[in-house]
Formats: C-alpha cells, sequence, structure tokens
C-alpha cells in the first residue's frame, strides 16, 4: 500500500540519520583527543588506558543491548541511546585526570555500543522489509557523518576549546534527535514479508539453534576482519606512509582519508553491488579486492602505489561489515547484531596492538600485510558459508 511504503521511506531516512548522528558525534571526540591529553596531563600509557574506557563500555553493554532491543523494541532502544551518546560526549573535556577521564569515556564507550546494536537491529527488520539490500547505505551515512565530524572538528579545533566544541556537538545531537526520534517512535519494526510458501516458512521456524548460533559466529569473524583492517589503518596507515615511504605529514594524513573516502563510495553504491552480484561474490569479491589493494599498500614502494593501495582496499572492505550484520540480524534477531557487532568491535580493538607487536618483530609493512591476510580470510568464509550468505 502507498501509506506504507510511505512510513518505510520515513523510517529509512530516520534511520539514515541516527547513524550518521554516530558517526558525527564519534568524529567529533576523536579529532579533540590531543587537546583532553595535554588538558588531563596524561603520560601516552595512561591515555592509553583511559581509551581504553571507550572500548571496554561498548563490549561490555553490546550484548545486553541486543537483549534490551529483543525486550522493548530497537526504536525506543535507539533514541535513548543516541540521547546517552549525546549527554556523555560532553563529559571528557570536564575530567582533569586521567581516571576521570576513563570513568566517563566507560559511560561513552556504553551508549557508543549500544546505539550501533540498537540501530543495526532496527535497520535489519527495515531492510527485511524493504526487500532490497539496503544495508550498505546505513553504513555509508555513518562514514559521511564521520567525515563531516571529523572536518567540522579540525575547522573549529583552533577557535574553540574542545569543552564548547563538545558541549555543541551534544546540543547539535540532541536536537537531531528530537526532530527524528518521533518517526521511530511512533512506528513499530516493520515485519519482514510472508515467506512465498508453507515449506519455507517451516524450514525457518525448524531451523536448528545450535546451527543458527554457529552462523551467527561465523558472520561475526567476517565483520571482525573488516573491523581488524579498519582499526590497523587508522593508526598505523599514516605512521607507515611517513616512516617507511618519507612522506610529508600531510600526505600521510592524507592516506587514511583516502582509504575512509574509498570505503564510503563503497557503500554508497554497495546496493547496487548487492543486487547485481549477490551477498556471496560481494563478500568473496570483496575480501579479494581489499587482499590486492592492502599487499599494494603495504609492499609498494612508491608513495603514489601505496595511496592507490589504501584506496582499493577501502573499496574491497566497504560492504563486508554490512552484510556481516544484515545476515546475523536476519538469523538471529537483535542478539545476533550483538553478536557481530561485538566479534566485529573486537577486531577492530586487535588490529592496533596487533599491528604493533608485528612491527616490532618484523616491519611496519609487513605487519600491514595482516590485513590482506584477514580480507582473504573473510572472502573464504564469504565462500565457504556461501548458502546461509545468499539466504
Amino acid at each position: 500500500m502507498p501509506g506504507h511504503g510511505n512510513d518505510l521511506t520515513r523510517l529509512r531516512i530516520a534511520l539514515t540519520t541516527f547513524f550518521a548522528l554516530d558517526g558525527f558525534v564519534f568524529a567529533g571526540w576523536v579529532v579533540r583527543i590531543p587537546a583532553i591529553k595535554e588538558q588531563t596531563g596524561a603520560s601516552p600509557s595512561s591515555l592509553g588506558l583511559a581509551l581504553l574506557g571507550v572500548s571496554a563500555g561498548a563490549v561490555i553493554t553490546m550484548m545486553f543491548t541486543g537483549r534490551l532491543c529483543s525486550r522493548y523494541g530497537a526504536h525506543p532502544v535507539t533514541v535513548v541511546c543516541a540521547v546517552l551518546l549525546c549527554l556523555s560526549v560532553t563529559l571528557p573535556p570536564l575530567t582533569h585526570s586521567a581516571a576521570a577521564l576513563g570513568a566517563v569515556l566507560l559511560l561513552f564507550g556504553a551508549a557508543y555500543g549500544s546505539i550501533n546494536v540498537a540501530f543495526n537491529s532496527a535497520a535489519v527488520d527495515l531492510v527485511a522489509a524493504l526487500r532490497r539490500p539496503v544495508m550498505p547505505t546505513f553504513h555509508a551515512a555513518f562514514s559521511l557523518g564521520g567525515m563531516i565530524g571529523a572536518g567540522l572538528g579540525g575547522l573549529v579545533a583552533g577557535s574553540l576549546s574542545p569543552t564548547r566544541h563538545l558541549l555543541g556537538l551534544g546540543i547539535i545531537g540532541l536536537l537531531v534527535t528530537a526532530l527524528t526520534a518521533p518517526t521511530l517512535l511512533r512506528q513499530e519494526p516493520p515485519r519482514p514479508p510472508e515467506p512465498r510458501d508453507q515449506a519455507s516458512a517451516k524450514a525457518a521456524a525448524h531451523r536448528p539453534a545450535p546451527r543458527t548460533r554457529r552462523l551467527v559466529v561465523v558472520f561475526g569473524l567476517i565483520a571482525l576482519c573488516t573491523a581488524y583492517g579498519e582499526g590497523a589503518l587508522a593508526d598505523w596507515g599514516a605512521l607507515h606512509l611517513r616512516q617507511d615511504l618519507g612522506s610529508s605529514a600531510g600526505v600521510a594524513a592524507a592516506g587514511y582519508a583516502c582509504f575512509a573516502l574509498a570505503m564510503t563510495l563503497g557503500r554508497l553504491t554497495g546496493t547496487t553491488l548487492l543486487e547485481r552480484l549477490g551477498r556471496t561474490r560481494t563478500v568473496v569479491t570483496g575480501g579479494g579486492v581489499a587482499a590486492a589493494g592492502m599487499l599494494l599498500g603495504a609492499l609498494a614502494p612508491a608513495l603514489w602505489a601505496a595511496l592507490l593501495g589504501y584506496a582499493i582496499a577501502g573499496l574491497g572492505l566497504a560492504n563486508l561489515f554490512p552484510v556481516a550484520v544484515e545476515r546475523a540480524g536476519a538469523l538471529a534477531g537483535p542478539s545476533g547484531v550483538a553478536t557481530a557487532s561485538t566479534l566485529g568491535y573486537g577486531g577492530m580493538l586487535l588490529g592496533p596492538p596487533a599491528i604493533g607487536f608485528m612491527a616490532d618483530w618484523f616491519s611496519l609493512a609487513a605487519a600491514l600485510t595482516s590485513v590482506a591476510v584477514l580480507a582473504g580470510v573473510a572472502a573464504a568464509i564469504g565462500f565457504a558459508t556461501r548458502r546461509a550468505t545468499a539466504g
């Protein structure tokens, strides 16, 4: 019915807004970390421990949020978590020690992890109702929000204190939430279309629970392999260009920008790609392309070739995480999204320290090839689970 279609369109716009808001707020916090380090007087090691609060808060609450979504619905949980995210991002500039910073980042991380589970769960329901693989467009909105948040943060860093900047960020976020929340709160999560025949309905109803759990973990491993590359390039990509290839600081910073922009473009075209290739070929091809790109980025002797490799890797990795989360959610609902998201976030945590250890043992260039290895693993997993991935 037309009215139903309009409701789904409004719901899609609202969810896209929350994805973008999440990226915008998180990036705004990240660009002020150096200033807050100076404010708190934290040493590099104590700052590192404080920053673990974000990760710890996210991981601790992700599985719990899946249960909340199952009980109360993903829509209201998304709204509550958005409010908490916008309030908690204003707290880091108010701290004056590494311990206090770690404590408030625990709260910020909890809100960040929870909203990721909640709006991904809502997006999974919407994808099923639309019968179109639009999940990558939501993640593209997150990437675009992050790029805008980082760009704005860079512009105001010289004129606004962290306190004013992050307070403004929180106010903007609360205003966006107030304008967007009514759409989510008024609408029930859309129900997916009925199966075409009774046989498929029975198959869905009697899918063995242990098999379902195993498949959810498998899709979570694909998310882990993808997020490992994102975390590794965010923390080590620029250093490789500067240290190993002798680039300027500006060009080194542009290296990650190339990767992030390519990933955003890949996600914007992800729906078309999924419709033409299907999930299995998208995952397998994406993993293969990312592996080739990262080998080029890590081992190329020329700066231009390394930058090209970063961009190719971004294009390849772009749609693996959205596909993994969507399939996990389709199989097991919010708990599936929570499991895949937790594993994916674990990959983002694992990447930077793993690269650091390998760089000490071998070299940074050799360590970055592990991103290519895991991208290849993701492609292999996608091929091995092709029946479930295509489901």
